[in-house]
């Protein structure tokens, strides 16, 4: 990577900003807000010339209306840009008007949507995940909650116009790899790390994973916001790289039926300084009363969060036995049959104790997802739940009747469920307001009843 004398990203303030605006070569010509909508579906994404940035113009208005479940009378909303998560674009964009040639970048900032009155505005998500954050901090005396999440994702063969190729019902696979394992597109995965790399992620590895045509790239833990920010992006690039590639990336959970499904198995801890609040050197599993307290939290209210981590119907058919997607609420060191696991790379080692929730998918609203996980944690330790015994069984073929007898509850097994479950949850709607909640759950019901009419 070239060296500049600006920075690329970690601004520090608005100053820093302006001088990587001022000095950026080839010229930073645009700064583009993102945000996500209520689904994480799409960007709230505009830009505005970076010369119309000053340290007291740093708010946009825009008509709500048009990306959220928003009143026509009560529209206007404000995008406050963050300037800390701000990062040049490494693209070079050029113009294609014959005789009007030149070249430009543009810097992505993330940041909220706010009321006049400058308070959170009720549909935005990345806002509802800052409070979750300052309430984590509160209750578990920690200043980092740290996430890992595994992105997995598909590369289709793609037509002239970047659409997957369709035949016999199926989209076209691009590749006969599997984990660990080669695969024609392997280019696609460094590129995208090359890219995100720019722009100040630092990437553990990449890999092919078990199904055809199927991918995995894995970033550092980041703090929660910053890394439900970097899920946003990280979808835009791959989804971006692969079309250079005349592929088509999906983050569908499962879209072939026969083979295994995408997931999102998300890495999770709570530090303080350098010490790390799950861990517990005298314990048999190296794990702290409040890790077992947290996944405690995690494991109970997992029915009534699994409408955001996995809220599309075609998350549930990833949810099944058999394609190593959990379906059961259990935990255990290194079974992934389970919920939950705790991850023993490195067992004894205070920094890489983690606990792993495997059931969310990539193709959720990263702060939502975040905010209802780390919610159903935080009731964990508030109310000291119960420590849960962990489970060496493969859960996947054991009877009900033995499932019953050793407590093992199970995932919703259809968004249908999903939102039955979360209309009815107090941790929900205390996360993410009444309105919210409700507004949410009406735009998922005219999906399953559209489904049901197809």
């Amino acid at each position: 990577m070239k060296r500049h004398n600006y920075k690329l990203f970690g601004f520090e303030s608005f100053d820093e900003f302006m001088e990587t605006i001022k000095n950026s070569e080839p010229e930073i010509r645009f700064v583009r807000f993102w945000t996500a909508d209520m689904l994480g579906e799409r960007q709230c994404d505009f830009s505005v010339p970076s010369y119309s940035i000053s340290d007291k113009n740093l708010r946009k208005g825009f008509d709500a209306s048009s990306m959220y479940p928003e009143r026509i009378n009560e529209s206007d909303k404000i995008a406050h840009f963050d300037i800390k998560t701000a990062r040049v674009f490494p693209i070079v964009y050029k113009t294609k008007t014959p005789g009007f040639e030149r070249e430009w970048r543009e810097i992505i900032v993330f940041g909220d949507v706010v009321d006049q009155d400058n308070k959170p505005y009720v549909y935005d998500s990345r806002s509802k995940l800052k409070q979750v954050i300052e309430k984590a901090k509160k209750i578990t005396g920690g200043d980092r909650i740290y996430l890992g999440p595994e992105l997995e994702f598909f590369l289709f063969r793609a037509d002239e116009f970047g659409n997957p190729i369709v035949k016999d019902g199926k989209p076209v696979i691009a590749d006969k790899g599997a984990y660990f394992k080669g695969g024609l597109h392997g280019q696609v995965r460094k590129e995208v790390v090359l890219l995100l790399s720019e722009m100040g992620y630092i990437f553990e590895y990449d890999h092919h994973e078990v199904a055809n045509s199927q991918h995995e790239i894995d970033v550092k833990y980041m703090d929660a916001l910053d890394m439900a920010d970097f899920v946003m992006l990280y979808r835009y690039c791959v989804k971006r790289v692969a079309k250079s590639h005349g592929l088509f990336a999906s983050f569908m959970p499962k879209p072939l039926l026969d083979v295994n499904g995408s997931g999102m198995h998300v890495h999770q801890s709570i530090f303080n300084g350098r010490k790390n609040l799950f861990f517990d050197k005298d314990d048999k599993y190296n794990l702290s009363e409040m890790a077992y307290q947290y996944m405690a939290g995690i494991m109970t209210h997992a029915p009534e969060i699994t409408l955001f981590t996995n809220q599309w119907i075609n998350s549930y058919r990833r949810l099944v036995p058999g394609f190593e997607a959990p379906v059961y609420i259990c935990w255990d060191l290194q079974n992934r049959s389970n919920l939950i696991r705790k991850p023993e790379y490195e067992p004894g080692n205070e920094l890489a104790t983690r606990l792993e929730l495997r059931s969310p998918d990539p193709s959720c609203n990263p702060y939502l997802a975040f905010s209802l996980i780390i919610s159903a944690g935080l009731k964990g330790i508030e109310e000291k739940y119960r420590k849960p015994e962990p489970s060496n069984r493969d859960v996947y073929h054991i009877s009900p009747s033995e499932r019953d007898a050793l407590g093992i509850k199970s995932l919703p097994g259809s968004l249908e469920e999903a939102i039955n479950l979360a209309e009815n949850s107090g941790l929900v709607k205390e996360v993410l307001g009444e309105r919210f909640l409700n507004d949410y759950i009406v735009r998922k019901r005219t999906e399953v009843e559209i489904f049901k009419s197809e």
